[in-house]
C-alpha cells in the first residue's frame, strides 16, 4: 500500500470515529477531505455517496431488530427524497459534456450546505428545544399536510444528497425534529439512517453510471471508517459534546465558506 493509499485509510479511520462518537454525518467530513487529497468534485460526491450507503446500512440493521424506526415517515421523505435524486441527477448528466462546469456547480453547492450543516450542528439543541417547546401549542397541522411537508422535505434533502453527498445527517434529523418533535431521539436517529441508505445508494450508483466513482478508493475509505466507527462508538459520550460540537460547527463553517465563495 503506497503512502496516498493509506493517506485514505487513515481519513477513513478519522472520519469514521468522529461519525461514531458525535453522530454527525460522514458526507460533511470525507467530501471536504477527499478535495484536501485532489480528488475532482464529482468525482468525491459519487465515492462518498456509496460510503455512506454502506456504512449505514449496518446501522438500519440494529435499528430495525430494536425497532427504532418509523417506517411510515421513511416511506413519505424516500417518497419525495428519490424522485429529486433522479432530477438532480439528470440535471448534472446535462453539464457532463464540461467537467468543469459540473464541477463548479458541485463546490458551489457544496460549500452552501456545508455552511448550512454548520449552523444545524452550532444551533441544533436550541433548535430542537423549541420545537418541543411549541410542539403542544394549539395549532395541530393535519395528517395530509404533514405528510406533504415531509415529502417536501425528503425532495430538499435528496436534491442537496444528489449534489453533495451531504445534508441527510445534520440537516435531515433537525428536520425531522421539527416535523415529528414527539419522536423520541433513538426513533428519530434510526428513521433519518433508515431514509439516508436508499437515498445515497440511488445517489451513488446514478454517479457510478455517469463514471463519478474511484471503486479502490471506496475500498480504502472501508477499510479506515468500519474499525473508526466501532471504535467511536465505544467512545461516545466520553468527550465532551459541548466541545465537540462548536469546533466542528467551525471547521465545516471554514471549509464551507471557502467552497462557496
Amino acid at each position: 500500500m503506497d503512502v496516498g493509499n493509506f493517506g485514505f485509510v487513515v481519513a477513513g479511520l478519522i472520519v469514521g470515529f468522529i461519525v461514531g462518537m458525535t453522530g454527525v454525518g460522514g458526507g460533511s467530513l470525507m467530501t471536504p477531505i477527499l478535495l484536501w487529497f485532489g480528488i475532482n468534485p464529482a468525482t468525491a460526491v459519487g465515492t462518498d455517496l456509496l460510503y455512506a450507503a454502506i456504512t449505514k446500512a449496518g446501522g438500519v440493521a440494529v435499528h430495525g431488530k430494536n425497532k427504532n424506526i418509523d417506517w411510515t415517515i421513511t416511506g413519505w421523505l424516500t417518497l419525495g427524497s428519490v424522485p429529486a435524486v433522479l432530477l438532480t441527477l439528470w440535471f448534472l448528466k446535462s453539464l457532463h459534456t464540461d467537467p468543469s462546469a459540473m464541477n463548479q456547480v458541485i463546490k458551489q453547492a457544496l460549500g452552501v450546505v456545508l455552511l448550512l450543516t454548520a449552523l444545524a450542528i452550532l444551533f441544533k439543541k436550541k433548535l430542537l428545544a423549541f420545537a418541543q417547546r411549541h410542539a403542544g401549542d394549539h395549532y395541530h397541522m393535519s395528517p395530509r399536510n404533514l405528510n406533504g411537508l415531509t415529502v417536501f422535505t425528503g425532495a430538499i434533502l435528496g436534491a442537496m444528497v444528489a449534489l453533495t453527498s451531504i445534508g441527510a445527517g445534520a440537516l435531515g434529523t433537525v428536520a425531522l425534529f421539527i416535523l415529528y418533535p414527539f419522536l423520541t431521539t433513538k426513533r428519530l436517529v434510526g428513521t433519518e439512517i433508515a431514509h439516508a441508505v436508499p437515498l445515497t445508494l440511488v445517489a451513488g450508483l446514478g454517479h457510478a453510471s455517469m463514471g463519478n466513482m474511484d471503486w479502490q478508493l471506496l475500498g480504502f475509505l472501508l477499510m479506515g471508517s468500519l474499525p473508526g466507527i466501532y471504535v467511536g462508538s465505544h467512545m461516545s459520550g466520553r468527550v465532551s459534546d459541548e466541545l465537540l460540537r462548536p469546533c466542528l460547527a467551525v471547521m465545516l463553517g471554514l471549509i464551507g465558506f471557502k467552497l462557496a465563495f
